[in-house]
């Protein structure tokens, strides 16, 4: 479990390389800093990279501060995130898992990728800068103004909701810490809506007698297990 504050940006370390079974191994450089905050041992440990949970599955030290770890990409995982699309340098965020005390300041995120939007729109607005996304239809019930998004692992409130996109409004802090700062229109994101919304949906749907839109049938075609 995450909660949509990232702790720092890494770099991916050369394209993601073909593994058995249609997979991709990724490598990303990170900090001695978040690897002190990972479980030990580190191996087996969740990370979530731009908003994608992934496993730990090899780390090893490349300098006094910083660490290669790798992860393995499933083709249901490459199939609904963007990760198989990023190449050597190029930026991700990083959260690690929640530990029992630490502080809930954005939303609960699972690190379940829901689908992928598009961005739209890029203004600024004095020293902020508004960002508008597309929304996938099958995602359209779950978003409401001033609730809570997950775009590429960063928790975000929706500052203006349409049929088809939404919008955020990012302060100076996250433009300086996440990669949201380099998006532009064209680039992909992943969208993770609030899981709340999701409960919420099953449980009326239960009482009225009606199959769930969020069943686990539909959550397989809908969602990303990622």
């Amino acid at each position: 479990m995450f909660s949509g504050l990232i702790l720092e940006t890494g770099r991916i370390a050369g394209d993601p390389r073909p593994t058995p079974g249609d997979g991709r191994r990724l490598a990303v450089d990170l900090s001695s800093d978040l690897v002190a905050r990972l479980p030990s041992p580190a191996l087996g440990a969740s990370l979530a990279v731009s908003g994608v949970c992934l496993t730990v599955v090899a780390l090893d030290p490349i300098s006094p501060a910083m660490f290669r770890a790798a992860f393995d990409l499933s083709a249901e995982t490459l199939a609904r995130t963007a990760l198989g699309d990023l190449r050597s340098g190029a930026e991700v965020n990083l959260e690690p898992a929640l530990r029992v005390g630490d502080p809930l300041g954005g939303h609960w995120v699972q690190g379940h990728v829901d689908g992928t939007g598009t961005v739209v729109d890029r203004r600024e607005q004095g020293e902020f800068r508004i960002l508008a996304f597309s929304l996938p239809e099958s995602l359209e019930r779950y978003l409401v103004e001033k609730g809570s998004v997950t775009v590429d692992g960063v928790s975000l409130t929706i500052s203006a909701l349409a049929a088809d996109r939404f919008e955020v409004a990012l302060v100076p802090h996250t433009l300086a810490v996440t990669t949201l700062k380099d998006l532009i229109p064209g680039d992909r994101v992943h969208l993770e809506v609030d899981v709340l919304a999701k409960y919420v949906e099953r449980a009326l749907a239960a009482r009225a007698g009606e199959a769930p839109s969020g069943s686990a049938s539909a959550g397989l075609t809908a969602g990303a297990w990622a």
